[in-house]
């Protein structure tokens, strides 16, 4: 799957790094050349695995540009692949040489095709749809091959714009029917004829595309070289980025955590913009709009009647429509996971920081109490890290909770995408009294060893840590050194993210002496892999869970391992560390959850449900009859009825907010809405509930538990 103009998750800790590797000079008069030299130079120099660029390397970017910039297949024709094919493996030689030959070909055949493109559509959508006849689309692009002529070409663009126009044909008929079930009610105006709304609905896609070929016709050479560099590098792994200057300025805001909008980091998957993190704190994240894994189709305005179609947009023109100022609405046409389509409304606003932070709860069984610390990201405090960090939060958390007589602690790392390395390091020392926590390996076999040496451990009593398949970076390193130290239990997906290099980003104007041209832009660049202190890799393998708990990405493909051209799992020698022996019944209640787990009628019905999203999602076709579209449509709708069980479990636990932010909560009335919420979510969540369960089964050896040393709040 291609990841262009992608917009990461925020992992781990990235810096920006000083670097002079010698003093050759950049001088080519050419912009475009100069930054092939220099960043072929800065990759074979810095990279922490630098790939031989062969004619294996050439194909690889031959392919990967064409379907950057025509991921549909709806401009080339086959006749064009057959003119670009005779550089298929010269790339690699026209890169050492700067030779861009390649690029300009496609760029000035591409924009050949958009203008033809042009004159098709507003032809296609002149008359109506025959929707009776029986029809079908695959929208499976990688699988279909390019149009041979243009009248086959102009047949797709018929297939996409009634593909389009049939979902805006439904949309119409469903509001003119509640508008004839209004009128039995009360005198409204009169309901409109099919053919009104055939006529509508094309009129609409047509606005759409109008809108889309005018932020297409606004690109200029530059940006599409930016797509070519990004293949380019993306090709020795998939966390290694070009960066232009306003690319870079968008990575640097959100690295900064000033976010607003509508609180969610948006990715380009072929022509889809997908949600791929939910911003703790954003007004996405609170109002439950959206999760990973959604496509973006339509926004619409507040104070606008039509939606523009973001499909096939450039990601920074889609997040032009999408954000807007605090307190406007955005209405968002979303694809759920599920292939469901519904609308959603969301107030832009900015992210509140504070639910950002680590918080907790006490949660309450029978006579016992455990604690939960609910931790977003690994984030710190860049101008001073002891100011402000996650691990330094985590412990007042904990210091909190014990003063509260918890039994058991479970830290929440599920859908954390990781941050700081030092606060990964720091907070696992909060539960072991010293010792080794990850192995960062860099170019040339280097190796160091990143330790816990202070000797107080914070919490010593049991310790549960929930993950799942976004827990990525620096939540990997902290449940891989606890599982490794059987420090805790880890419970939730079969596998987290898989995630485990560094990178650091490099301004590439610090090689140019003399520098003309303007601004380079930035590389960011793989430099180091984490390795567990047992000497495993966390790349790909990621970290997997003692107690495995399905969910609904079990069986979709995501993490580290659905991109191209990630690094490979490895092992290094390991570190010298002692298992952790303040538990004398591990294994047995690591048997006993995942006993409970296969009795379990909840996780049986989260798992039929993950099931049914993987099949809807692998079903590649779709009907252009509308009958059948409605049929397929409505069947979808009934079939997820049977899945809201799942939203209405409730686990029998209770939560209570810890004294000082019920002080806070008569000062702050919105926080008592906020930990309603949270606490409401938590009572219809089975993986804290058997978290409970494991922390009661988990039996704390006293003779050889550890002192902890008195600690001050």
């Amino acid at each position: 799957m291609k990841k262009n103009f992608k917009v990461l998750l925020l992992v781990v800790f990235v810096a920006v790094a000083s670097c002079s590797f010698t003093a050759k000079e950049f001088n080519d008069p050419d912009k475009d050349k100069l930054l092939v030299d220099l960043i072929t130079f800065v990759l074979q120099k810095g990279h922490y695995s630098p790939k031989a660029m062969d004619d294996e390397f050439s194909k690889n970017i031959y392919k990967n540009f064409i379907d950057a910039v025509d991921p549909l297949k709806r401009y080339f024709l086959a006749s064009d692949l057959e003119e670009f094919s005779q550089y298929e493996f010269e790339i690699d030689d026209q890169i050492n040489t700067k030779d861009i030959t390649f690029y300009n070909l496609v760029y000035t055949r591409l924009s050949e095709r958009i203008l033809e493109v042009e004159n098709i559509y507003p032809k296609l959508l002149e008359k109506p749809f025959d929707y009776t006849i029986d029809e079908l689309i695959n929208v499976d692009y990688e699988d279909i091959t390019y149009s041979k002529n243009k009248k086959e070409l102009k047949d797709r663009w018929r297939k996409q714009l009634k593909f389009t126009t049939i979902s805006n044909y439904y949309d119409l008929i469903k509001e003119n029917n509640d508008l004839i079930k209004k009128n039995k009610e009360i005198e409204l105006k009169e309901p409109k004829s099919l053919s009104e709304l055939e006529k509508e609905a094309r009129e609409s896609s047509k606005k759409s595309l109008d809108e889309y070929f005018d932020f297409i016709n606004e690109l200029e050479s530059k940006d599409y070289f930016a797509i070519f560099l990004n293949v380019m590098v993306e090709e020795f792994d998939p966390h290694t980025n070009y960066f232009a200057p306003t690319d870079r300025d968008r990575f640097e805001l959100a690295m900064s955590g000033k976010l607003e909008g509508i609180g969610a980091r948006l990715q380009k998957k072929s022509d889809y913009i997908k949600i791929i993190d939910v911003i703790s704190g954003g007004p996405a994240w609170r109002g439950e709009h959206i999760e990973v894994g959604d496509l973006i189709m339509k926004v619409r305005q507040e104070d606008e009647k039509e939606a523009v179609s973001v499909v096939g947009m450039r990601l920074d023109d889609a997040v032009k429509l999408i954000k807007g100022p605090k307190g406007t609405k955005v209405i968002l046409t979303i694809k759920r996971v599920d292939g469901s389509i519904e609308d959603e409304t969301i107030m832009r606003d900015v992210v509140e920081l504070e639910e950002t932070y680590a918080k907790s709860t006490l949660i309450k069984k029978d006579d016992k109490k455990f604690g939960l610390i609910n931790l977003p990201q690994f984030y710190f405090d860049m101008e001073n890290y002891k100011e402000r960090n996650a691990a330094s939060d985590v412990r007042k958390e904990i210091v909190r909770l014990k003063k509260e007589g918890m039994d058991g602690l479970i830290i929440d790392l599920r859908s954390n995408g990781g941050g700081s390395l030092r606060t990964a390091v720091d907070m696992a020392g909060l539960f072991i009294k010293d010792g080794p926590i990850v192995q960062v390996g860099s170019s040339g076999n280097k190796k160091e060893v990143l330790k816990d040496k202070d000797d107080e451990i914070v919490w010593d009593g049991p310790l549960v840590i929930l993950v799942n398949e976004l827990s990525a970076s620096a939540s990997e390193i902290l449940a891989a050194a606890m599982q490794d130290y059987k420090r805790a239990i880890i419970i939730g997906s079969k596998q987290t993210y898989g995630k485990g290099t560094v990178q650091n980003l490099l301004d590439l104007n610090q090689w140019l002496r003399k520098n003309d041209m303007g601004d380079m832009g930035s590389l960011k660049l793989t430099t180091q892999k984490f390795y567990r202190v047992n000497g495993g890799s966390t790349q790909l393998e990621g970290v997997k869970s003692d107690v495995v708990m399905p969910d609904r990405y079990s069986y979709i493909d995501i993490g580290e391992r659905d991109y191209d051209n990630p690094l490979p799992y490895d092992k290094i020698e390991a570190a010298d560390y002692e298992v952790w022996n303040g538990y004398i019944d591990y294994e047995k209640t690591i048997k006993n959850s995942n006993e409970r787990m296969l009795k379990s009628e909840q996780l049986r019905l989260i798992d039929e449900n993950a099931k049914w999203i993987k099949t809807r999602r692998d079903d590649r076709t779709a009907t252009l009859n509308y009958d059948d579209y409605k049929r397929d449509l409505e069947s979808r709708i009934e079939d997820t009825k049977k899945f809201d069980l799942i939203d209405e479990y409730d686990n029998k636990l209770s939560y209570e907010s810890l004294p000082h932010e019920i002080k806070l909560m008569k000062q702050d009335t919105s926080l008592t809405e906020k930990r309603k919420r949270w606490h409401k979510s938590l009572s219809k969540d089975i993986y804290v509930e058997e978290a409970v369960n494991v922390l009661e089964d988990l039996e704390i050896n006293t003779i050889k538990r550890t002192k902890v040393a008195n600690v001050k709040n």
